[in-house]
């Protein structure tokens, strides 16, 4: 769906989830695959953190729909540029 990473703080959909998601991370390694890259780590919304079994890896083409972007400035920018180039060079895009 989005081919640009979103901020922190962003609300989205995960495939046709019922439950919302924020995104908390970025360019995260783990999982049932502990040399996996993932897009995202995120929190169920509105709950937020509840424990480290509740939180979601996930890749930007299983955003189904984008409910609200999080907070965007010129250092967040310029992070994101930087996360989207590592992350698609450790994925070998």
């Amino acid at each position: 769906m989005n081919n640009e990473l979103l901020p922190i703080g962003s609300v989205v959909l995960i495939g046709n989830s019922k439950k919302k998601v924020m995104i908390v991370g970025v360019c995260q390694k783990g999982g049932q695959d502990p040399n996996a890259i993932w897009d995202y780590t995120g929190v169920i919304f509105p709950e937020g953190y509840l424990d480290a079994e509740k939180m979601f890896l996930f890749n930007r083409e299983q955003i189904s729909h984008v409910y609200a972007l999080g907070y965007q400035d010129e250092e967040q920018m310029a992070f994101k540029q930087m996360a989207d180039t590592k992350i698609r060079e450790l994925k070998g895009e």
